[in-house]
């Protein structure tokens, strides 16, 4: 891959999986390092499928604390544990509170394994919307974006050995998403729904108005739900699948 930054769609799906797709979780590799955006439930089987040693990751990013972008870490866990036992630290990087979720997930998920020490240290990072974080190579750019009204959900703009990407994590319309894509090399985007608009999440006439807005080179949508798949063969827009890759050279 010599220089070059490939990211891997390991899960294109919303909460319900709509379409039989795997829920949220992208792999970015490049510049010596290998990172996870989001941890859906179904990412282990995710990495599997698309023979992806798990051994390689050294950060997970969340985006924020709901079951299809973080309940994949107990399985990941357990993995380096049993499976492709670890002794390397991995790193864990989300928003405030990520510690404790993650912690009360694996023990209500795995009680006797989490009552013993790991065998690699856990670390992690709480991330904070406006504060740049260097993690290694990479470097995270955190911002707040309209999804959760008690907790933080974060878009995350992510720079590797030049290159730029955004991560819209799950939001709603927010004018953060035209700055933050300015001069980007890839930006993937949440796209829940097409007739419903809601708040809260993406839909695709909301995105297709600002198309054009966007500083990206690549606009690449996310996070389908059925009433996005119903019309797939009549967008314009490019859409995920699960497997997709996409290198950055």
């Amino acid at each position: 891959m010599d220089g070059t930054i490939r990211v891997t769609f390991l899960g294109s799906g919303n909460a319900f999986s709509a379409g039989g797709r795997h829920q949220a979780a992208y792999l970015v590799k490049g510049g010596g390092t290998s990172l996870l955006l989001d941890c859906g439930a179904t990412t282990l089987a995710s990495l599997k499928s698309n023979t992806i040693d798990t051994a390689d990751i050294d950060t997970v990013f969340i985006s924020h604390l709901h079951g299809d972008h973080f309940c994949g870490l107990p399985f990941l866990l357990l993995e380096y544990v049993y499976e492709r036992p670890r002794q390397r630290s991995l790193r864990v990087a989300g928003p405030p509170g990520t510690r404790e979720r993650v912690w009360d997930l694996f023990r209500a998920a795995y009680r006797d394994t989490s009552q013993h020490p790991l065998p690699f240290p856990l670390e992690f990072t709480e991330l904070y919307p406006e504060t740049v974080v260097q993690l290694g190579p990479v470097v995270v750019e955190p911002f707040r974006v309209p999804h959760q009204e008690t907790e933080i959900s974060l878009g995350l703009r992510v720079i590797l050995e030049g290159r730029r990407l955004l991560y819209s994590g799950d939001t709603g319309w927010t004018e953060e998403l035209v700055r933050r894509s300015e001069d980007t090399d890839l930006f993937i985007c949440e796209c829940c729904f097409y007739e419903t608009r809601l708040p809260f999440h993406l839909d695709y006439p909301r995105i297709e108005e600002n198309r054009t807005r966007f500083g990206t080179k690549r606009l690449i949508l996310t996070h389908l739900g059925q009433e996005v798949l119903r019309r797939r063969n009549q967008l314009e827009i490019e859409l995920a699948s699960d497997g997709l890759t996409v290198d950055l050279p």
